[in-house]
């Protein structure tokens, strides 16, 4: 890896032939004109307290971009590239990482012990059993699930599958689907219409206003959207906690993807890197956290699962659904604008001319 040189940083710029159509993946109206989204949301759920818990989710155009890093990028990895063509569809990603309070009623709605799976099989709500399965939750966590952060910041410390099962749990509850970004929706997010190097620009000294991390964490996580966010309303896309994508992770995932021209919408491999078990089954996961150096920060900068993050938890086997201790991963969801939603839109514009 190169390092990285806060004074001599060379901002790497892409062909022009390649820059970012926002034009890419989607339908279009009238020949040159982007159709309009669905608007930005509030969703929000109803503890069994009682107690009302929301989260904005905001629209990303679709469009087509270069995904990875481009040679002579400082800190880049060979995983990142090469860089390739990529066409995303439209979607919507929360605006911040999920929050404590809201994992917590997940946790406290489908955990998975005796009694409590006994009440839900009791409970009179017209669900049938199969639906009832299909939120079935963790396992109790080994120690405290809130790591002694507040309601306000991340939850950490799952694991992907958990991270999905959450997504489950949430899609049943609000009538929504909701579910994990692909890689390539997470970094068209992040880039937001640019070919910056971070999603804010190329400045390194700007970092501190977008982004928890090594310099000014104070060694821990904050409440989510305690920064500025990126140009699409996203807060914490680089630094605070990584996070969880839908995608397997295996180092050839980019040269694969590249031999498609583009590559629409990309999910990834459908297995992890064969090189042993325990990595066929690892996954990605992107943004940096508050422990990340400048490099890890990027927006094509990935992470993944590695065996010391298992290293907090006592049993075994390894627990599925948790990574004790590990207070650096977390997630956001998103959820998919279907043609049924754009036409919707459509009709509403066409009644307000």
């Amino acid at each position: 890896m190169q390092s990285y040189s806060a004074v001599s940083y060379r901002v790497v710029k892409c062909v022009a032939l390649f820059a970012i159509s926002i034009a890419g993946c989607q339908p279009r109206n009238v020949p040159g004109e982007r159709p309009k989204l669905p608007g930005r949301y509030t969703e929000t759920i109803t503890a069994k307290s009682g107690e009302k818990i929301s989260f904005e989710m905001v629209p990303v155009p679709g469009g087509t971009f270069l995904m990875g890093s481009p040679e002579g990028e400082p800190g880049a990895e060979d995983n990142e590239r090469p860089q390739h063509k990529v066409c995303v569809a439209p979607f919507y990603l929360c605006t911040t990482e999920t929050t404590i309070e809201l994992f917590l009623e997940y946790y406290q709605e489908t955990m998975s012990t005796s009694q409590n799976a006994s009440y839900r099989q009791k409970k009179s709500t017209g669900r049938s059993r199969s639906d009832v399965d299909a939120i079935t939750g963790p396992t109790p966590v080994y120690g405290d699930l809130t790591m002694g952060y507040g309601k306000k910041h991340p939850a950490v410390g799952m694991t992907w599958h958990n991270a999905k099962t959450f997504c489950k749990w949430l899609s049943r509850k609000t009538g929504r689907e909701y579910r994990l970004p692909t890689e390539a929706e997470w970094e068209y997010a992040c880039r937001a219409g640019t070919t910056n190097i971070f999603g804010f620009g190329n400045d390194p000294k700007r970092l501190a206003d977008f982004a928890w991390y090594e310099a000014n964490s104070d060694g821990e996580p904050h409440e989510v959207a305690g920064k500025k966010p990126n140009a699409l309303g996203l807060y914490d896309m680089s630094g605070n906690v990584c996070e969880w994508v839908n995608d397997f992770y295996s180092p050839d995932a980019y040269r694969n993807a590249a031999k498609e021209s583009p590559a629409v919408n990309p999910r990834g491999p459908t297995t992890g890197s064969s090189q042993n078990a325990f990595y066929r089954q690892v996954h990605v996961a992107r943004g940096g956290d508050y422990t990340g150096l400048i490099e890890e920060l990027r927006c094509a900068a990935r992470f993944f699962e590695e065996t010391w993050w298992r290293d907090g938890d006592p049993q075994m086997p390894k627990s599925r659904w948790w990574l004790p201790q590990m207070d650096l991963i977390g997630f956001r969801i998103a959820s998919s604008i279907n043609p049924g939603m754009l036409k919707a839109q459509e009709k509403q514009n066409d009644g307000q001319k």
